[in-house]
């Protein structure tokens, strides 16, 4: 497939000898014109890449922060339509940074494959994470998603072996995602140790990227995993952070988008800095 913006984002920061920093948002949450501009706001705050959740009432890879940010949405009124308008908008002002929307297949089943697939192209997104759709099922949407000019990118977790690996590594394409514990979003802390290891890994079987989530809540964390992943992914904290500044009845307050700003700012901070702690920690070594 042809050059993606994906692929430019991790030339860049390769470039610059620095992981990124990917950040999950529901769409919708708490409402459409927040989640918008929330979603605006996260490159300004140090996102290189944003993960945009399609929200679905049957979430089971997420933790309950996810999941209650979902349910929001979806009482907010927000649906697949109403998500592909919001890359739109984002669009009109930014087209350098890669969305990815992640969810499940069963929105994307309803919509229609195809029609999916030609509307978030033109869009504007840039890549999928599907994650009930494993690889012998890549007829469905994953080859079409290629054909497309749409990055597919695929979840490899703590148990997915060396006889696994090449399997879940076919036909992915943008970049690898590696969970960092086993079970739902938001769950536990990543063993850093043991992250670094499976990266190293992983980089044994694919020369693509591998950004590393599921647990990173912190920037103390982010800069530990950003130490040797090209990119740390960080969802829940985000997520939780949204929750907690909203009011009694659910709704988005005045500091609901500085919460987020907030966070991710500090999160960028530690991804931005990892490089440069582990060459100090090699140098005192």
């Amino acid at each position: 497939m042809s050059d993606t913006r994906i692929d430019r984002t991790f030339r860049k920061l390769n470039k610059a000898a620095r992981p990124g920093l990917v950040t999950f948002v529901t769409a919708g949450d708490p409402d459409y014109e927040t989640s918008l501009a929330i979603l605006k706001a996260l490159p300004a705050a140090g996102a290189d890449i944003v993960e945009l959740g399609m929200p679905f009432s049957d979430p089971m890879a997420d933790g309950p922060a996810i999941q209650a940010a979902g349910l929001r949405a979806l009482e907010a009124g927000q649906n697949m339509i109403r998500t592909l308008e919001m890359v739109r908008a984002f669009r009109q002002d930014d087209e350098e940074t890669p969305i990815v929307l992640m969810g499940y297949y069963n929105p994307i089943y309803v919509y229609g494959p195809e029609r999916f697939l030609e509307d978030a192209k033109a869009a504007g997104v840039d890549g999928l994470i599907i994650v009930d759709l494993p690889p012998e099922e890549d007829e469905e949407l994953c080859i079409p998603a290629l054909r497309a000019g749409v990055n597919f990118i695929r979840l490899a977790a703590p148990t997915t072996d060396d006889v696994r690996l090449p399997k879940v590594l076919t036909n992915t394409s943008g970049f690898v995602y590696y969970v960092s514990i086993t079970g739902i979003t938001g769950a536990a802390a990543p063993d850093t140790t043991q992250v670094a290891s499976a990266v190293d890994r992983i980089k044994r079987h694919t020369d693509l990227p591998v950004a590393v989530g599921f647990g990173v809540r912190t920037a103390e964390q982010a800069a530990a995993i950003g130490r040797n992943a090209d990119a740390v992914v960080v969802g829940s904290a985000i997520v939780s952070a949204i929750a907690e500044s909203l009011d009694d009845k659910g709704r988005a307050t005045p500091e609901t988008l500085g919460a987020v700003t907030e966070l991710v700012t500090h999160l960028a901070q530690g991804v931005r800095a990892s490089r440069i702690m582990a060459s100090q920690m090699e140098t005192q070594a």
